[in-house]
This record gives C-alpha cells, structure tokens and sequence, in this order.
C-alpha cells in the first residue's frame, strides 16, 4: 500500500484540479477587467467557491473579497493572496481564448493567480478538519497602479490581521516549474513623478526675445541620471526613468512650456527620499538658472515589496519538500518591479515567490515578459501553484516560523 505524505498529497490534489483550474482561467482570460471594479472576475471566483465553507467579506472601495476558511482549532492565521485585475493592452497573442475586451489583456499572469487560490481553497476545505488554524483567501483587485491591497486593508476585510501572509506571482522568465524567491526587498517601489516647466513663448527666429523651456527640461533630464549616480549609494540603488518629454505644436514657434514624466523605483525608503529629494532641488534651481520656473509633481507608488527572512525559509523548505531541492531557486538580487502586496507585507511577515511558467519550447531568458501583448504561459504549472498555497498554509499553521 503505498502511504500518502502530506507532501505528495497536496501535489495530487493540485493535479486532479488542473482541467478545472485551466477552465476558470481561460474563462476569466477572455474576460479582462481593469482596476478596482472588476464584477465579473469576482463572480467567477466567488462561483468556483459556491458551496465551501467560507465566510466572505466584502468592503465598499474594490469588488475584492476575502473569504475566510476557520478550522477545528483556534490557532494561527494565515493570509494567502491572488490579485484579479488586468492590464490596458490590446492582446496579440492569438491564443483561442484570447482577450474579447478591446485595450484590456491578462499580461501579468493575475487571471491564473485567481484559478490557483480558487483552488487552494477547494482543497484546503476538503480538508478542513485537519486545519491547526484559520486561512484567509484574498481575491484583490486593482493591483495595476490601483493600490487595491491598501483600499482593502483600509475597508477592514482584514482585520484583525493575519499572523502571516503569502503570494504566488507566475511569469514565464523563471524555468517552468521553478519556485524562486529572496529574504529582504524583492521588488522596488514605484513613484511616478512629473516635472512642468515654464518658460516663455515666441518666434523660433528670435529665441532670444523668449525663453525657451526645452533646453531647460533637456538639462534637467540630463542631470537626473547625474544626480543618481552620484549622490545615492551603489548598494542603495535608485532606476530614475524619464519616459516621456512633451513640448510643443510646430517647428516655428518657440512653446511656453515642457513637461517631463517618469517613474522612480528604489528599494529602500531612505535612497526613496533622496531620489525625491534630489528631483526638487535639480527641477527647482536648473529653471532658476535660466530663469524659468518648474514645478515638480510627485505621485507616491507602492511601496517597497519585502519578504521575512522566516517566510522565506518556510517557502523554500515546503518548495523542496513538494518538489524537490532543484525546486527552489534564492534569486541572487532582487527586481525593479513592483508589487503592492507590499502593502500586506507592511503590517504582516510573509512572503511573495516566483512560479516559473514558461510556455513550452521556450527559453525564458528570451520569451515575452510580463506587461508584454503576446506574453503566453504553460497552464500546466498552476497545480504547483495550488499545491504551494496549501502547503505554506498547513506548514505555518502548524509550526508557525519556528522551523
């Protein structure tokens, strides 16, 4: 007779749900919502939990929910987290359950992270009974740019707070089936920032009768990467991106005004406060020295995303565990993205890991990433997914971080 470890159990269990896992995630695929209010992909997951025995919480900023699954025992509490939302592209993937939304486009893998804890949670039910604890499942929406984490957070659905809290992120440039993750910051915080500057109008012939606002946003751009360089620590790093220069309507006349747009992404709130700082005093005294104005706008991202040491180990040792030692990857740095189940990771330890997805017959070092129109993923890893997030639950729940 051959004898069922916990292990192996939640890998079969995961299995068994893979035709259903593939199904809700096409369906919620050809079905893209942007942002806060995303109605039809929370009826598909609140339909893929019909009959469970789950408590809902439901609050008035999102149409995001947290279903709450209690235990025999009143123990830990655990949070396990899949976001909903999609992003503003038009798909160019040609996939026959392709995006029937026009400029919207499950580009970040979020529709599979629904299917996955949509499954932990049929699963982790079913065994309900040898649950040491309390697990909340967290369908979030609005987590492109929308601060969703946080608008839930601030509607109370989780309150009081887990003892800890964990997230899947699939994307195909991680080897199919590899989990991998790091202790510390794992991705950046993200501020968008906006530099007006003022000049004065006139004839292209007589730039000297005006003044002109170009060059003065020229050199502001250009002493941003100046400024990172040198006043904020290589091993503190800060990316400042300029993205966008408007200026102008013709060739013949000299505008009155420029505008610079871009984003800053930084891994720790003290070279995050620099680099802001840094942008006033550059966009305030370049215009003053050609006497111009500008004016900086900052508009605060989320923030850094960090991973507990502990919830780390505990993600590495249940990956191994699951399946295998070769499973598990420490990525060596980590990554400019960012994430706002940071948000989460503010008020709760936890962590957030990688599930590699890349689609079969591609290398992925090479193949479209994340946010791109032809990103495609290998469906076929979503029950390392469910069994994951079964995993991590059982594991906290019964030793808490000791192990």
């Amino acid at each position: 007779m051959t004898v069922m470890t916990p292990s192996s159990r939640w890998c079969e269990a995961g299995e068994a749900l893979l035709p259903e896992l593939v199904a809700l995630r096409r369906s919620i695929h050809e079905e893209p919502e942007l942002g806060l209010r995303t109605p039809l992909t929370t009826a598909k997951a609140k339909q893929a939990l019909e009959g469970l025995p789950l408590e809902i919480r439901e609050g008035g900023a999102t149409t995001g929910f947290v279903a709450i699954l209690r235990g025999p025992a009143n123990g830990r509490t655990v949070l396990l987290r899949g976001d909903m939302d999609a992003l503003p592209l038009s798909e160019e993937t040609g996939l026959d359950f392709s995006s029937r939304v026009e400029g919207a486009m499950h580009a970040c893998g979020h529709d599979t992270h629904v299917a996955m804890l949509a499954g932990a949670a049929r699963v982790l039910c079913e065994r309900r009974d040898e649950l040491a604890g309390t697990v909340m499942f967290m369908f979030q929406p609005g987590e492109e740019g929308h601060h969703g984490a946080r608008h839930m957070l601030d509607d109370g659905l989780i309150d009081p707070l887990p003892d800890a809290a964990f997230a899947i992120h699939i994307t195909p440039n991680v080897p199919t089936g590899i989990i991998a993750g790091r202790a510390g910051p794992l991705m950046a915080a993200a501020d968008r920032f906006e530099i007006h500057v003022k000049g004065q109008g006139g004839h292209a012939s007589q730039p000297h009768s005006a003044l002109d606002p170009i060059p003065v946003a020229c050199e502001i751009v250009t002493a941003v990467q100046a400024m990172v360089t040198r006043t904020i620590p290589a091993f503190d790093p800060v990316v400042v991106t300029v993205a966008r220069i408007t200026a102008g309507t013709t060739n013949n006349v000299i505008p009155e005004r420029a505008e610079i747009e871009g984003t800053i992404r930084s891994f720790s709130e003290h070279s995050r406060k620099l680099a802001h700082e840094g942008l006033q005093r550059l966009a305030q005294h370049i215009a003053a020295a050609h006497k111009a104005e500008a004016e900086l706008k900052l508009f605060p991202g989320f923030p850094v995303t960090v991973s507990d040491a502990r919830a780390v180990d505990l993600a590495a040792r249940v990956a191994q565990e699951l399946y295998g030692e070769a499973a598990w990857r420490t990525m060596p740095t980590p990554v400019m993205g960012a994430e706002d189940f940071a948000y989460v990771l503010q008020k709760v330890p936890g962590a957030m890991v990688f599930l590699g997805a890349t689609p079969e017959g591609g290398d992925f070092r090479a193949c479209c990433a994340l946010h791109s129109n032809r990103m495609v993923l290998d469906e076929r890893v979503m029950p390392r997914g469910v069994a994951m997030h079964c995993a991590f639950a059982e594991a906290f729940l019964r030793e808490g971080f000791a192990a």
